[in-house]
């Protein structure tokens, strides 16, 4: 038993150090062993796109996406948007057949699916050989769809993720903490691609060839994950482009992102468990290696938490100072409590915000693994309500 306490007590502490100190060292060293990633040269012309929009019921946002997706420097001949609606019924179909541009076109599923069945039903749709995917609450500055779609005119990359800038009203909001987080994963992703390739893009905004767009995948998987080894099983490497910024309102409270955290999660792992293969280390290398690294163990660390609450308990005899992992975790469970129950209209104090920001992460992953472990689909989704942010 005594045994079995350590383990417990031990793991927790292991998968986090490795997660995200030893790991991030890893390939922070192995990075300075490879050439920076520069990207092709700008074409003389510039190749047809199509930008991706699944929305349901983005009526309050997707006015200024499009916007800002239409002002950007690429040329507006070759610009086109596709908005898929997820039979949205505030006003979003109006919005987008209204919208008074002939490049701006909607297509509605024939009944509510969810957003994986909205991106498989898009194929038909999309014109040109690029498709870049982007949610109907994000901004694009005018600068950055040119360099997405420039590292896709290199034949060996297929896909090409942006680089998230979490913004929001400091003033009001309790969720700052997510800037930081991040902020370190668009850093983690740099240095994986100086490796070779990154293992996720960014849902927000990212590119796809064509042909690895229109593979079909099952509901309720998370397609932003899931691309990056589309394209490494097709021989490509998927790249992160920090020049290609976009702009990501942040959820307003840890409500909000105790939500979006357990959806987001419990698609990663099903999505982790669909391409199980690519941890193949034989057959795919250093991809196998850096997908395992950054995903499984990360996630891992979510349940193996549950064991600070009982592994003490089996130690109090020979370790009792290790009780203070148990009474940590109940101080923080009480926090996440405490944190979900603050008043939307009132900011949280500075002094919780950053715990009460682990904590609600803690809980979703949790969620998560429930998921998971009761088969549960996350197909059909609710979207993220983040706030409107007034950035130029």
């Amino acid at each position: 038993m005594e045994l079995i306490g350590w383990v417990l007590v031990a793991a927790p502490v292991a998968l986090g150090v490795y997660a995200f100190l030893v790991y991030p060292g890893i390939v922070w060293l192995w990075s300075l062993t490879r050439p920076a990633y520069t990207p092709p040269a700008a074409p003389a012309e510039w190749p047809e796109i199509t930008i991706l929009i699944v929305a349901y019921n983005e009526v309050r946002r997707l006015r200024r996406t499009l916007e800002h997706a239409l002002a950007t420097d690429y040329p507006a001949d070759k610009l086109n948007v596709l908005v898929v609606s997820d039979c949205s019924s505030d006003g979003t179909d109006e919005l987008v057949t209204g919208y008074g541009d002939a490049r701006v076109r909607l297509f509605r599923m024939p009944t509510r699916s969810g957003k994986p069945a909205g991106e498989n039903a898009a194929g038909p749709h999309l014109r040109g050989d690029i498709v870049v995917s982007i949610d109907a609450s994000i901004l694009i500055p005018r600068d950055s769809l040119k360099p997405l779609v420039q590292a896709l005119l290199d034949p060996k990359v297929g896909l090409a993720s942006g680089r998230d800038i979490s913004v929001g009203d400091e003033s009001r909001e309790g969720n700052k903490a997510e800037s930081g987080y991040v902020g370190l994963e668009m850093t983690l992703r740099s240095l994986e691609t100086r490796v070779h390739s990154i293992v996720g893009a960014s849902g927000c905004f990212y590119a796809n060839r064509r042909h690895l767009q229109t593979v079909q995948l099952p509901p309720g998987l998370a397609r932003d994950f899931a691309a990056a080894s589309v394209a490494r099983a097709h021989g490509y490497r998927a790249v992160s482009v920090d020049a290609a910024t976009c702009l990501v309102p942040r959820t307003p409270t840890l409500k909000a992102e105790l939500r979006r955290k357990s959806r987001t999660m419990g698609r990663g792992l099903a999505t982790l468990l669909y391409l199980r293969a690519m941890m193949n280390p034989f057959r795919y290398g250093s991809y196998a290696f850096m997908m395992a690294s950054h995903k499984l163990v990360r996630w891992l660390l979510f349940p193996s938490l549950l064991g600070w609450l009982v592994g003490p308990l089996l130690l109090v005899q020979r370790a009792p100072y290790t009780l203070v992992l148990t009474v940590g975790m109940i101080v923080g469970l009480l926090l996440a409590r405490a944190v979900l129950r603050w008043p939307d209209d009132r900011k949280l104090p500075k002094l919780i915000a950053f715990p009460g920001y682990i904590f609600i992460s803690i809980v979703a992953g949790w969620k998560a693994w429930m998921q998971l472990l009761r088969n549960e689909e996350n197909a059909m989704w609710e979207p993220t309500q983040r706030p409107v942010v007034d950035v130029t």
